[in-house]
């Protein structure tokens, strides 16, 4: 392919995984799905290697890069066929987020598939929003190892049913499987159309020449990272089960464009539920070397053929089942990056950025009460660290998520919760010659009863400063006038208040 027809078709596959997430939003229920934009969409080749990707949550699309090929590997594959699955260590991140794989066959061959996955504001979990201070993964809500929810086009009713009586929403959940059902169906139709224009042939060899691009552009980008190996270490504040300063370490070797990131000294896994099973860690090791690649370097299997990663089983970033890890997606995924980006500081002076906030600050809320049952779920944002080329932006998510706040007037009119305050954390960013960002203040009032989980770090270890720059501040969570651990679940009444203050990012430069 000459390099017109190689763009072209490359923005063609991105585009087609646009569509797909466009559809979802349009179709989905849950505010979790419609307005915060909690999903994302790919396309994978026969074999379950990447071919494409939308631009929506490294967390979701880098676990599912790591993980595909073993889930389609497992699994015969029919016309009509959907897949669906949310089990962590068999390719999925946690049990909220659910993932939905249809095949496409051309010529009565299969040729790709096309995924999507998001996150369910609850799937069962003993709390709602089904994001508790978890001992275990039965804890956490259903379970879904990879199963048909359908064959040949038919419905299985009886599977839907039993996922869908496990959710405090019933009809939300189903809506939101709907959803995701038509998204598939979309991309689907787009590809075959694309398949059909090229020929079965075409698009095979337009896939192995991106393939070829990416992996070219991956490892030139990648020399640019003298040889060597470089070491940092950073710490989890807690478990939620009282172990605390929990340590993740990595050693990067580079050499001639290639790296491998060895884990190999991280804290054993523990009882609470920061565990995350190794494809997720690999999404972070993952993002990290994408934000080094050019911006045109498709996203695809090529792009990550020059990294590899190992984590000891067993260990915080490759827990054994049945360990909990309903925060290791959220959670440690975010601190992997800021271990990640700590050692490369010290391959790539000036050119690496400060740690952000460090935590995607979540808040499970809702309630079990007869007649009155609810939940909900929604992540804040934070500081982001500054770097050589400017200060860090404020009240912002950053690496592993990449979703957007509710609205204070979906939030109000579906719950009964008032937004109360939600305003710039002034001055909570790290100081330097380019200042970290601020984070938020977030301050809920109950209207009614309600059961509410935070999930939630750098509350005890400042997000770091670099090349002379100041920490950012913890973050803070306060109730009725007393400060809150990190990871805790409460029983509130109408008229509580809880106030939530997001870390700001850490700053550059004396």
């Amino acid at each position: 392919m000459n390099p017109i027809e190689l763009s072209v078709f490359s923005s063609r596959m991105e585009a087609l995984c646009e569509e797909m997430g466009a559809v979802l939003r349009s179709a989905a229920f849950s505010p979790n799905i419609r307005d915060r934009l909690d999903y994302s969409c790919a396309v994978f080749d026969s074999n379950g290697e990447l071919c494409a990707q939308a631009a929506h949550i490294p967390v979701h699309l880098g676990s599912m890069a790591y993980a595909m090929r073993g889930i389609v590997s497992r699994m015969h594959w029919a016309p009509g066929d959907m897949v669906i699955l949310n089990d962590p260590y068999l390719g999925g991140t946690h049990l909220p987020d659910v993932t939905l794989i249809a095949p496409v066959f051309v010529q009565e061959a299969l040729t790709a598939f096309v995924v999507n996955r998001a996150h369910h504001a609850d799937i069962g979990g003993e709390t709602p929003g089904s994001m508790p201070i978890s001992r275990s993964l039965a804890q956490e809500g259903r379970v879904i190892e990879p199963v048909h929810l359908m064959r040949g086009s038919h419905m299985d009713e009886a599977l839907l049913n039993a996922l869908t009586s496990a959710s405090r929403n019933p009809a939300e959940f189903r809506g939101d499987i709907a959803a995701q059902m038509s998204a598939n169906r979309a991309g689907s139709a787009r590809l075959a159309e694309l398949i059909g224009e090229r020929g079965l042939g075409g698009f095979r060899t337009g896939l192995e020449a991106l393939n070829e691009y990416a992996e070219k552009l991956a490892i030139d980008a990648l020399r640019a990272i003298p040889d060597g190996e470089y070491r940092f270490t950073d710490f989890m504040d807690d478990d939620g089960q009282g172990n605390r300063d929990v340590a993740i370490r990595v050693c990067l070797r580079i050499q001639n464009g290639h790296v491998d990131a060895d884990f190999a000294g991280t804290a054993p896994q523990v009882p609470g539920n920061i565990n995350c099973p190794i494809s997720v860690a690999a999404a972070a090791v993952y993002y990290v070397f994408r934000c080094l690649m050019p911006e045109q370097t498709p996203a695809c299997a090529g792009t990550f053929r020059p990294i590899r990663l190992h984590a000891p089983l067993g260990c915080l970033l490759n827990a054994r089942h049945p360990a909990a890890v309903a925060a290791g997606n959220v959670e440690t995924s975010t601190r992997v990056v800021d271990v990640v980006m700590g050692a490369l500081a010290q391959a790539l002076p000036g050119q690496m950025p400060a740690a952000s906030h460090g935590s995607m600050n979540n808040i499970a809320m809702g309630s079990d009460e007869p007649g009155n049952r609810w939940d909900y779920y929604e992540t804040l944002g934070g500081g982001m660290g500054a770097g050589a080329r400017g200060g860090g932006l404020s009240g912002v998510q950053t690496h592993m998520t990449n979703t957007l706040n509710t609205p204070i007037e979906v939030v109000e009119s579906r719950f009964p919760v008032r937004i109360t305050r939600y305003a710039i954390r002034r001055r909570s960013g790290g100081g330097g010659s380019r200042p970290g960002g601020d984070g938020l203040v977030r301050e809920f009032e109950f209207t009614g009863p309600a059961q509410v989980s935070l999930l939630t770090e750098r509350r005890s270890h400042s997000p770091w400063g670099l090349d002379g720059g100041g920490p950012g501040k913890p973050g803070r969570n306060r109730c009725r006038g007393q400060e809150l651990p990190g990871k805790v679940h409460l029983h509130l009444e109408p008229g509580d208040r809880l106030t939530i203050e997001t870390p700001g990012g850490g700053g550059w430069g004396k």
